[in-house]
């Protein structure tokens, strides 16, 4: 792929993509609004994709190959992609969809019989980096681009990559239980699924801050595949191995960090007893740390970023340039009274939480107030 370095291809782009994203998050008139801060932070040149060798005329054939529908997360982000499509009615004719159940060599297979239906691009999101990058690089060698979202292929054989920034969200949590344990402080880390490009990331750039103070320890790190249920699991047997010794949590998402704050209470931790936690985009997990007193930082993840990627995926068809890794806008939110000297709040965490919705709602899904994950349907092509 061909690095432009155009101002102007840049701030049309970015206009368009923040104005996709304004139309699916103008629910919330708290939080940052404008186009997305890693684009606008930008040290450097941004690399662009030149896509003009796969401009065709509408209507378009998108296949979408998912790694799996195995938690909340992961179905606000497909139904994100479905009602994308429904507002792109007028530019595709069908997206078919796929699911892997977490197998990688399903996915394989999957991404290969969406080749074979004629699709024009493929949206996908790998099971894991490594076993899915041949089945993604024979994809592209066939002329098909290859929109990566949330989760990338090991080599740099796709057209753009849509995704958060597990850097920052990694970073920023480190560095908030740092500055709240006042530098130190014994830490547990319960990152996802192992192998997965964001939990490994995340792990790499936690790791990274905790070892500039010499006061934090990293007690244990257990994976917990994005599991309610296993972090809870997880958290119980840390709790009775280090018992009080645990200062804080690290958790990469909401959905572990839920059942780590369940593991707490159900230990027998009052209200305003259970140490500073770290959550992303679960209502449960804001829910808990609000009933609870949890000093907590919310750093979400979107699954909006799957509207994002049908959004891209048009500009690809209709041969304009693309950012080769797109990062969505993510707001900060922290509980009153715990920001910290680095980490600064957009949001409150008692504003941003819905006490009245269930604790499975996905808060960052693009898909307004009403979004239930149990009765969501879109009209999008098929």
């Amino acid at each position: 792929m061909k690095s432009i370095d155009s101002t102007l291809v840049a701030a049309t782009l970015v206009a368009a993509l923040a104005a996709a994203a304004g139309a699916a998050h103008g629910q919330d008139a708290a939080g940052y609004q404008g186009s997305p801060r890693t684009i606008m932070w930008a040290t450097g040149p941004i690399e662009y994709s030149d896509t003009t060798q796969y401009k065709k005329e509408p209507p378009y054939t998108i296949g979408f190959s998912n790694a799996s529908v195995s938690n909340i997360w992961r179905v606000g982000m497909q139904h994100a992609i479905e009602a994308a499509a429904a507002r792109h009615k007028d530019k595709i004719k069908k997206l078919i969809i796929t699911d892997a159940n977490d197998d990688p060599a399903k996915q394989a297979a999957d991404i290969q019989d969406l080749v074979e239906r004629g699709v024009d691009l493929l949206i996908v999101s790998a099971a894991t980096s490594d076993a899915l990058d041949p089945a993604v690089t024979r994809a592209m060698k066939r002329g098909i681009p290859v929109v990566m979202v949330d989760r990338r292929v090991t080599s740099d054989n796709f057209v753009s990559f849509v995704t958060a920034t597990d850097w920052a969200l990694a970073r920023f949590m480190a560095q908030w239980l740092v500055e709240t344990l006042d530098y130190k402080g014994n830490v547990v880390m319960l990152p996802g699924l192992a192998g997965s490009s964001p939990a490994e990331n995340r792990i790499q750039a936690a790791k990274a801050v905790f070892s500039q103070y010499p006061g934090i320890k990293i007690l244990d790190m257990q994976y917990t595949d994005w599991s309610p249920a296993k972090g809870k699991q997880v958290m119980s047997a840390m709790i009775q191995k280090y018992g009080k010794d645990i200062n804080g949590v690290w958790a990469d998402h909401g959905l572990q960090g839920s059942g780590a704050i369940e593991a707490f209470v159900a230990a027998g931790y009052g209200k305003g007893e259970i140490p500073p936690s770290t959550c992303a985009d679960l209502n449960a997990c804001l829910k808990l740390a609000v009933e609870y007193n949890v000093p907590v930082i919310n750093f979400d993840y979107p699954p909006a970023m799957g509207g994002n990627a049908v959004d891209i995926a048009i500009e690809v068809l209709q041969g304009n340039p693309v950012p080769k890794i797109y990062e969505v806008n993510v707001d900060v939110a922290v509980s009153k009274g715990h920001e910290t000297q680095s980490v600064k709040a957009d949001k409150w965490v008692e504003d941003y939480v819905r006490m009245e919705k269930p604790g499975d709602l996905i808060l960052s899904t693009g898909l307004g107030p009403d979004y239930d994950p149990s009765t969501f349907k879109a009209d999008y092509p098929k």
